[in-house]
């Protein structure tokens, strides 16, 4: 019996053997394929960071914050200076708030901050921990010489921000505007999405988002939530798409993200209520939005002795890009005051 089943095992042998060298091969050739891609992406996007970089150039100006550039655009006129702090991963403030400002600049000052990663400022070893944020952002509006009272206007996760500055300089701070911001206590139950961030920034400096970015439509979807960059001049769009290329997921942003649940068990620890006015602006993602999210937005107004809420049932979470006129409208409320 075992001498006429050794030609079947031959043949079984040799068959498997057969195979293991065409996976192989396949294996070699596709690993082969993967580094000749990437390589190709790593060299596009260096060439294309080398092309963009004299084109991107700080609207405002530079200010010497801790050893490094802090970037702040300001304008408007005014007894009060409305404070722009972005939510996280938005790249570029600048143009991010842009559909606000000439809805309000006639009627009070107003201020830009880009923190360290973010459009013109530059990268920091500093640790994203709330503390230093918020003595970054105080020590640059010291160095502006921009003078308080300040209404703070935070978008999403850059509540915490907010909120912080509140409790360290009270003073200074006339109120507040949340858009679609996060509460402390939601940010404090949420595993931060490192990993994300790690997988874009992994996306940007291979060459890949660069490439994509040349399919019709691409930045249109990408900047869904941003109502499809609807209420952006196209040179701004085009700032977007390259300030994305250049600073998107960089070292401090991820570290922002890696950060955010401490950043907000840290909040809580802080003074609760604020005796300041507060508006929650709560995007209503046209009667989709999560329960959980809308319960904690409702929350969100006990940070405040005189909170109040606004759904903007058609907008999604950056608000200011589907109604910018009802948020400029809220922010102003305050300034007069």
């Amino acid at each position: 019996m075992k001498q006429e089943n050794r030609p079947f095992a031959s043949r079984e042998m040799i068959e498997i053997k057969r195979l293991w060298r065409l996976t192989r091969k396949t294996l070699l050739f596709g690993l082969a394929f993967l580094i000749v891609f990437l390589g190709v992406g790593l060299v596009y996007q260096w060439v294309g960071v080398r092309n963009d970089l004299p084109k991107y150039k700080p609207p405002g100006e530079l200010y010497d914050v801790f050893g490094s550039k802090m970037h702040l655009y300001t304008g408007g006129e005014g007894q009060s200076t409305a404070i722009f702090i972005a939510g996280w991963g938005t790249v570029n403030p600048y143009v991010d708030f842009y559909p606000l400002y000439e809805k309000i600049d006639d009627h009070t000052r107003f201020a830009v901050i880009d923190r360290f990663g973010y459009g013109y400022s530059d990268l920091t070893d500093r640790k994203r921990d709330i503390d230093n944020i918020v003595e970054e952002i105080h020590e640059l509006l010291i160095k502006a010489e921009i003078q308080p009272p300040y209404i703070l206007v935070g978008h999403s996760l850059g509540s915490l921000e907010t909120i912080h500055y509140a409790q360290k300089y009270p003073d200074e701070v006339k109120g507040i505007v949340l858009l679609d911001g996060g509460s402390p206590e939601y940010y404090a139950n949420q595993t931060p999405l490192t990993g994300v961030s790690l997988l874009q920034r992994f996306l940007v400096q291979s060459g890949v988002a660069r490439t994509l970015y040349h399919i019709d439509g691409f930045a249109e979807s990408l900047a869904s939530e941003r109502n499809r960059l609807e209420q952006l001049p196209n040179e701004l769009k085009d700032l977007d798409r390259m300030s994305s290329l250049l600073k998107a997921n960089n070292k401090n942003i991820t570290d922002e993200m890696r950060q955010s649940q401490l950043n907000a068990m840290k909040v809580l620890e802080g003074k609760k209520p604020l005796d300041v006015p507060m508006t929650i602006i709560t995007a209503g993602r046209f009667g989709k939005q999560d329960q959980d999210w809308m319960d904690s937005q409702a929350a969100l107004t006990s940070w405040s002795s005189s909170g109040n809420q606004v759904i903007l049932e058609e907008a999604e979470h950056y608000v200011h890009h589907y109604r910018p006129d009802l948020v400029a409208k809220e922010i102003l409320t305050i300034v007069n005051e």
